[in-house]
């Protein structure tokens, strides 16, 4: 029969098993759960709002709460997700020297009503709509998916700026197009930039007036857009979920090929003013001549005063057709 100091001893040894068993499992669980216990607690800073999505092992996906901008420590359940939103105004520009919250050259190119292709630039300034249902809606329609950048990556709308990018190029972008589109459709060409007159049949140069219908024109693109743009946000998107909607229209350009063409067109008036302006200096210089010349024709003794005036210095005789000559004074 075993002894009893061998019985004490594998019941000692059974003990320190348990016991590391027991210390496993607790490091097991209190590891996970104190860093999702340390996670459950978030807060925003002043320029964003955060939509919060559960993601606890029992939890489902669903929105569970939006933090407001500039909060305090906020409880957001364990292993729970944050999406951080711009909650300040932001702006989309256009511009052919870099395009808005991103890097890159850029301009909207749509066809006036001529069919000359207008590069159009300008800025959208607008505000993500901070009421709580507006959020929760817009996090399951956007937030759960990703857009590609124009670099080539794939990012959630709430992946920071590079995110929120991607998500206005792919979404927001081409709404701003089609407007811009239908609207530039109404004016033709000259009626936007002036010199689209020296490339087109018409020889009528009232560059003054048109510049000022031209800025009127460009006005009414923009007053228009800013009232199109509302609306077909919210009908594209899905919902009212961009507010305070701006759009200021900064300038119109004419294509490159075109540019060049009227270019060309402004040399070659130059050279036609430069010739004109010799044509007339020529004219009233044949006209003064005339008219001194009929002076001459009624008082001959004028035409040899104005002779003797246009002699040289130093000439002390002059005698035109008489062999015998005429003495002049000398000083």
């Amino acid at each position: 029969m075993p002894s009893n100091t061998a019985r004490a001893g594998g019941g000692s040894r059974t003990f320190r098993r348990a016991a590391i068993f027991v210390v496993i499992a607790l490091i097991v669980i209190a590891v996970p759960t104190s860093i999702g216990a340390f996670n459950s607690f978030e807060r925003t800073s002043g320029g964003e709002v955060a939509v919060v999505r559960n993601g606890g092992l029992l939890d489902d996906n669903k929105v569970r709460q939006v933090i407001d901008p500039a909060s305090g420590v906020t409880w957001v359940g364990w292993w729970s997700q944050l999406h951080r939103y711009p909650a300040q105004q932001r702006f989309y520009t256009i511009t052919s020297v870099g395009r808005g919250e991103r890097s890159g050259v850029d301009v909207v190119t749509v066809p006036s009503g001529d069919g000359v292709n207008m590069g159009i630039e300008g800025t959208v300034y607008f505000a993500l709509n901070l009421d709580h249902a507006a959020l929760k809606s817009f996090d399951d329609k956007f937030g759960t998916r990703t857009y590609r950048s124009a670099s080539g990556g794939t990012y959630y709308p709430w992946d920071g700026d590079a995110g929120w990018s991607a998500f206005l190029d792919q979404m927001v972008r081409p709404v701003i197009d089609n407007d811009l589109r239908t609207e530039v459709n109404n004016f033709r060409c000259a009626e936007l930039v002036s010199s689209c007159t020296l490339v087109q049949n018409n020889t009528n140069q009232k560059t003054s007036l048109e510049q000022q219908g031209n800025n009127a024109n460009i006005a009414k693109i923009q007053d228009a857009v800013n009232t199109s743009l509302a609306e077909d946000f919210k009908s594209t998107l899905g919902g009212e979920f961009l507010t305070d909607i701006h759009f200021n229209l900064s300038r119109v350009t004419l294509p490159p090929e075109v540019q060049a063409a009227v270019d060309k067109a402004q040399a070659a008036f130059a050279q036609v003013t430069e010739a004109q302006a010799k044509v007339a200096s020529a004219r009233a210089e044949a006209d003064a001549n005339k008219a001194r010349q009929d002076g001459y024709n009624k008082c001959p003794t004028c035409a040899e005063i104005e002779k003797l005036k246009a002699l040289p210095q130093g000439i002390t005789v002059y005698a035109p057709g008489n062999t015998g000559g005429v003495a002049l004074p000398t000083k």
